[in-house]
Order: C-alpha cells, then structure tokens, then sequence
C-alpha cells in the first residue's frame, strides 16, 4: 500500500437540499474528520483509503470532490493564470482524457461555459509548455473529471472522484415514466428514521427504488456495491489493493434483517419493471412486489408496526385527479393502515389539504426542480389521546 495513501486531505461530498444533517451523519459514523455543512454539501477530511470508502458507502451523496487549489481571482482572466500553475502532471498525462465542469457564481460572469474554457486553455497550456503536446477533451467519459467553484473572490478547484453521479448505483436498468432518484430515495428513507427494525411497505413502488434503498438500508449494504467504475479508478495514485480491502470491510459489517419489505403497483409493467432491479440488486430475498392497488389493500399484520415510504404521482407527469387521488390516500391510511408511520413526497402541495389528516411533520425537500414537502402521517390503533395514555 503507497504510504501516500495515508496521507489527510479535504474532501466536499455534494448532497441534495434538506440532507445536509443526514450526510453529516453519515460521514461521521464513516469515520470522516472535521465534518462541517454547507448548503447542498458537507465538508470533511480523510484519507484515500475514506475517499475510496465514501464513494462506495455514502447513500445521500451526489459525488465526492476532492480541491486540490483554492486562489483567489478578480476576474475570469485569472482562471486561466490559476489553472496554468496547479501541477496537473501530478494528477494526470499527456494520454489522459479530461473535462471540466463549472459552477459560477460571480455576480460579474454567470457564463459558465467561458470560464470553463479559459480553465481548459490554462491546463493544456501548462502541459504543451512542459511536453509540446496536451491532453484532450472528452466531455462524455472522461478519464479525469474537473470541477470549478468560481466566485468574486476565490477560485477551488477540485478533481472529482465519483465520475458518475453516485444516485447512479447500478442496479436500476429499466424504469418508469417518473422514477425517483437514488439519493433522494435514500434520504427520504433516512428522514422518516428507517433503521430496518420494522416491516416495511411502499404502496406505489414503481420501479422500485424506495425497496431497494430500503433493504440496503436495513441490511447495511453499500449503496454503490453493484457499480461498474468510480472516477478515481482512473487516477495516477489508484491502489487497487487498498480499495479491495475498504471494499472486504464494507461487506463484512453487512447484517441480518428479520422483517418484511413489500411493495405494491396497480400497473403490471411497474411490477415487472421493480422485480428486474430488486434481482440486479440481489435483493430478491428481502423484498416482494405483488400486482395490487394501493386504494384496496389493508395492513397485513395489524398487530406489528409498519413503515411506508411513498412517491405518488404529484399530477405533473402521470395525468390524475389530484383531489380525488389524495383523498383516496388519506382514506385508505385512515381505515385500513392504524399502527404506520406514513410518509411520503409531494411537490403538489394543494393537494395535501384533501388526504383529511395533519401531518405530524412536514420536510422541505427537492424532486428534481420540484419544491417538495417529504410528509409524516401518524396512524394509531385506537384514538391519539389513548396511544399518549398508552406511551406515557
């Protein structure tokens, strides 16, 4: 293993809005240093061996960046000065294939594309000046991906170690008109305080994300596990030993899960669609789907607690009457779900006066580019005021 490897550095894993908390945590029970939130990241500090472990454990990140140069800049002109002195050659070659990506937020340039380009002429100048001959640029699958953050006072540069974006986990091959992302599946599962001590049901599961996030959750199965590539597989330090033996750790914290996960779809396509990726995932022992509509089902042990996570359709791509549709919702919990902790996602926000319950919590959250509320409804057996008598 290259001493090297052990050597500390600043990392900034990128996240969704609303789970800045989460991804901390996260981090933390990972092992990560100096831990600080940011707004849609979470600043830390580790090793490379804890870059290899944050890609391939984190379940609420979107990549994880590794800056290598922070300077500071007046104008877009000194991107390109920046960028000519950073010693590329000690991160990538000649045969290396590289983009750069650019998040501005100078309130003189919002042109994104142009400081990234004066970034590119920086570092294939430094490499023509040192060797006569540069890299070239591969925007699709590059073998080193960059990253700018540009701002009026300062320019960071970071390589990025993910590649793909890490919601991208590989078991989802085939899915549904709106299907929901990993991380934000992952996030909703861990707001709604899902630990796998419980059974578990998702009454409109689609392609099934919310089930498979939710049985890697309860079984503490590295959410990456089935990717194809990480980005940092491509780096000149790569150590393949090293990140075998995080990846030997991972597995052997992997646990048992005593409980059921289920999950329900009206649409037969749905069904098939859901028990593909549940056996990409190979998850197909923990997780049943079954051809049935939500709106008609009951709770099938009414003695037992039960868990739901849900996406129904908002009414923007999958054409419903929302009113009756949400209505149906909250009758269906009110008389045939008592003992659940339900939640679920909406961006339609009218629609939630017609589920005929008060949430007992309401989460800020992002669908996309959707605002977002993440809902809790609380179920009991009996009435509210026994359930207190009955818990106090």
């Amino acid at each position: 293993m290259n001493n090297n490897n052990q050597i500390l550095f600043p990392m900034v894993a990128k996240t969704l809005f609303g789970f800045e908390e989460i991804l901390a945590k996260e981090l933390k029970l990972l092992g990560a240093q100096s831990v600080q939130t940011g707004v849609r990241n979470v600043r830390f500090v580790g090793d490379t061996g804890f870059m290899y472990k944050a890609n391939l454990c984190l379940r609420t990140a979107l990549r994880i960046l590794k800056p290598i140069g922070k300077r500071p800049i007046l104008t877009e002109q000194d991107v390109y000065k920046v960028m000519l002195d950073i010693p590329w050659e000690d991160y990538m070659t000649n045969d290396h294939t590289f983009a750069i990506r650019a998040t501005v937020m100078m309130q003189r340039a919002q042109n994104s594309m142009y400081v990234a380009q004066k970034a590119k002429d920086g570092l294939v100048d430094r490499f023509r000046n040192r060797t006569g001959s540069r890299p070239s640029v591969d925007k699709d699958f590059p073998d080193v991906s960059i990253h700018l953050y540009v701002t009026d006072k300062f320019l960071e540069v970071s390589l990025d170690s993910s590649g793909a974006s890490l919601h991208q986990r590989g078991y989802r091959t085939i899915t549904n008109i709106a299907p929901i992302n990993e991380v934000l599946a992952a996030g909703m599962l861990l707001l709604s305080g899902w630990n796998g001590e419980s059974d578990f049901l998702d009454p409109m599961c689609g392609s099934g994300t919310l089930l498979i996030e939710a049985a890697m959750i309860a079984c503490n199965i590295p959410p990456s596990l089935n990717r194809k590539e990480f980005a940092f597989q491509k780096w000149l330090d790569w150590d393949n030993d090293l990140y075998t033996k995080i990846e030997e750790s991972a597995l052997k914290k992997v646990r048992e899960f005593p409980y059921r996960i289920k999950g329900y779809d009206k649409a037969p396509s749905a069904v098939r669609k859901a028990q593909q990726n549940v056996q990409n995932a190979n998850l197909s022992e923990f997780i049943t789907i079954s051809q049935d509509d939500f709106f008609h089902t009951e709770k099938q042990q009414p003695e037992k607690t039960l868990h739901m996570v849900f996406n129904p359709p908002y009414g923007e791509r999958l054409p419903i009457d929302v009113n009756i549709f949400y209505k149906r919702i909250g009758d269906t919990l009110k008389q045939s779900y008592a003992g659940t902790n339900a939640w679920f996602i909406t961006s339609n926000l009218d629609a939630l006066k017609f589920v005929g319950l008060r949430p007992s919590r309401k989460i800020k959250l992002f669908n996309g580019k959707l605002e977002s509320k993440l809902v809790k409804y609380e179920l009991y057996s009996g009435t509210k005021k026994i359930h207190k008598l009955k818990s106090t």
